[in-house]
């Protein structure tokens, strides 16, 4: 959530925010109008209280007719405290509603518009001319199944659409992959964590994803539980209701976990394979840093997923992610998109979002400086989206004969194999 203070001294910043994301710009006006009523109420109840402190220790010392306008008067502060009361913990409680429903902040350099509105700011590496080497490529499924390594069709049966094995060498280059990457991230000084999938309903709304990505998640009715799409909702909450001295940040976690995502309004895109599917294994960054360093933070984060994609010998462009597909929690988003030769086009492999303060006033986390105790900021970014990557990787490193040459970064992880060489049939 944002700061109910900042939201007062400057609503216009609030309203254009909200007008970017293409959502309620009204939802601000209502939260400003509940939390006058908050804090006039709050007043209200304050001065009736001391009233009423101030008339119990004036009864005793009456008498006759002034005792009993005393009481009478008693009796009236009885039931207006009472009413003050239930005033105030209803404007509280719908400030508190209003105030969950409204997104981040969005920065101000962040281009405004839907999801076709990103900016490309860098393209790295060299896409494959395949007409050139004399063959047409194969997508990842068919390399997959020529390999041994994927299996949708016993992942329908088992589990319905969306759901796949890793067989082989196709599991074998999943722990490759994770591997790697926890390598990377633990020489860049993040603490390795495998989180829980399950978590709690306040872990999974403090990070901000029972907002407008509630539909996308899978909920536990019998025990209140939701299964996570990502383990920056554990990452987040790991800190919850803590205070974390200034001289401990920051602090830097990659967590590994399988995410869960329901993938609600995908119907028919990327139904083929293991681009888009409902269950995956990821390696996630995160990083807890004094506000006024959540843009640098941001930048290094970036940089480390860009030192991954080039470590697969990937080629990918960075985007600066528009205004309206940002998500609730980012103030900002860049996003890495791998070239994805038998698609002709860039797709998302990671992402990094600066979600400033939003994520700690939600979830209680502070950190203290001296004598001041004030949210910090989170950040995440993802390294390895596995399924993804094995598509990314078959694509652009295959060979002419159906076997895919395996990028040196993983070679050490695959028993120092070159390449994945099609199975006997």
């Amino acid at each position: 959530m944002i700061d109910l203070r900042l939201l007062r001294e400057d609503p216009d910043r609030a309203r254009a925010s909200q007008r970017a994301r293409g959502e309620d710009v009204a939802l601000v006006d209502s939260l400003l109008s509940a939390d006058e009523r908050r804090r006039s109420s709050g007043v209200r109840f304050d001065e009736l209280r001391a009233e009423q402190k101030q008339l119990g220790k004036l009864i005793p010392k009456a008498t006759g007719d002034e005792k009993a306008e005393l009481l009478k008067r008693a009796e009236q502060l009885k039931a207006d405290v009472k009413a003050a009361d239930a005033e105030r913990d209803a404007a509280d409680a719908e400030t508190q509603e209003l105030l969950l429903r409204l997104g981040n902040l969005v920065h101000p350099d962040v281009p405004v518009g839907g999801e076709e509105d990103f900016v490309t700011l860098e393209t790295h590496g060299t896409i494959r001319d395949f007409g050139a080497e004399g063959f047409e490529p194969k997508d990842h499924l068919e390399l997959g199944q020529i390999l041994g390594a994927i299996d949708v069709e016993r992942g329908a049966k088992v589990s319905g659409s969306r759901f796949y094995f890793l067989t082989g060498v196709g599991a074998l280059l999943e722990l490759a992959l994770v591997n790697a990457a926890i390598a990377q991230a633990t020489a860049a000084g993040f603490t390795p964590m495998l989180t829980p999938a399950l978590v709690r309903p306040q872990s999974m709304a403090g990070t901000g994803f029972l907002g407008q990505a509630a539909q996308d998640v899978y909920h536990l009715d019998k025990d209140d539980l939701y299964l996570v799409g990502t383990s920056e909702v554990p990452l987040a909450a790991y800190h919850m209701d803590e205070i974390i001295d200034a001289d401990r940040l920051p602090l830097r976690y990659a967590g590994f976990s399988p995410c869960f995502r329901r993938e609600a309004g995908s119907h028919g895109k990327d139904t083929r394979g293991i681009f888009r599917v409902h269950q995956f294994d990821k390696v996630e960054m995160f990083s807890y840093v004094a506000p006024e360093d959540s843009q640098a933070e941001h930048q290094r984060l970036l940089e480390w997923e860009k030192q991954w994609l080039t470590s697969l010998e990937l080629p990918f462009r960075v985007i600066d992610v528009a205004s309206g597909d940002l998500g609730s929690s980012a103030a900002r988003k860049y996003d890495c998109e791998a070239w994805i030769p038998t698609q002709g086009k860039y797709r998302e492999l990671t992402s990094t979002s600066d979600c400033t303060e939003f994520q700690s006033r939600r979830l209680s986390i502070r950190v203290r400086d001296g004598k001041q105790v004030k949210p910090l900021a989170t950040l995440n970014g993802t390294l390895c989206a596995v399924p993804r990557t094995i598509v990314a990787i078959l694509e652009n490193h295959q060979q002419a004969d159906g076997s895919v040459r395996v990028p040196e970064v993983l070679r050490p992880y695959l028993g120092g194999r070159e390449v994945l060489e099609p199975v006997a049939k």
